[in-house]
């Protein structure tokens, strides 16, 4: 019986630290972060009640099977209900996730709109750095013979090409509020993530690959940029900034870096 209520008592007091909400998400900043809470509140909801009626359920048949000094007998199980909570778990499963395909949708798939603002990432050990066009919205040629962090190049920019002349290197991600922004993003070594908890995005950044990333930040901060993928010794120290500002500062910011 012991064995039991201690099911009962731990199940109980996951359920009310889960309900208060003691440790949780920092609010979303944009329209997708709130999609994407109300989507994990959908899911917590039902896997909450299977785990508390499951948990209530293991519990009685620790008290209905307590040793009581009786022959034990041996079961041969029930076909029907196997086959019922096996169907069941199925439809959950292809529900939730046929409910939230569009909030994964909306980041890796959506069509870029035309008034998005692109911006070049560069993943590396272990620091990130990232680059704008400027004013022609042209980004210049690069040679990786050309890279050189000393000198503040580390995506080896080719000051040869006239479409270098206003393009802006950065080791924080700023943005302007409200706008579109696509990244894309790279890795000049081994396997990093890009990850903002406030965006709720989170995606690996590959050598060898470009890959796009679609977000809009819509409230004005600075939030937390780390990478979120084990990269070597110095994985810790890996960290940036999203800077989200008005975009009347961002422009000035941008024209004030030419």
């Amino acid at each position: 019986m012991a064995i039991a209520i201690i099911v009962w008592l731990i199940t109980a007091a996951v359920t009310y630290f889960f309900a208060a909400q003691y440790w949780w998400f920092p609010p979303p900043i944009n329209q997708h972060g709130l999609e994407y809470d109300a989507h994990f509140h959908r899911m917590l909801l039902v896997l909450g009640a299977i785990f508390v009626l499951s948990q209530i359920a293991l519990g009685w048949i620790i008290l209905r099977n307590r040793d009581d000094g009786k022959r034990s007998a041996y079961s041969h199980g029930n076909n029907k209900l196997e086959l019922l909570w096996t169907s069941a778990t199925a439809v959950i499963f292809i529900g939730v996730l046929l409910l939230g395909q569009h909030v994964w949708a909306e980041v890796h798939m959506a069509r870029t709109p035309a008034n998005a603002l692109r911006v070049e990432v560069l993943a590396k050990q272990f620091a990130w750095s990232f680059r704008y066009a400027g004013a022609d919205g042209k980004f210049a040629r690069t040679d990786m013979k050309l890279m050189n962090d000393a000198s503040g190049n580390p995506f080896g920019i080719d000051l040869k090409d006239p479409a270098a002349k206003d393009d802006k290197t950065a080791a924080a991600l700023r943005v302007p509020a409200g706008v579109p922004i696509e990244l894309i993003l790279k890795s000049r070594d081994v396997i990093h993530n890009f990850f903002v908890r406030e965006l709720r995005i989170k995606q690996d950044v590959v050598p060898g690959m470009e890959i796009p990333l679609l977000f809009q930040a819509d409230k004005v901060g600075e939030y937390e940029i780390p990478c979120s993928e084990l990269c070597g010794l110095g994985h810790h120290q890996m960290r940036s900034r999203l800077i989200v500002m008005e975009p009347a500062d961002f422009d000035r910011w941008l024209k004030e870096s030419e």
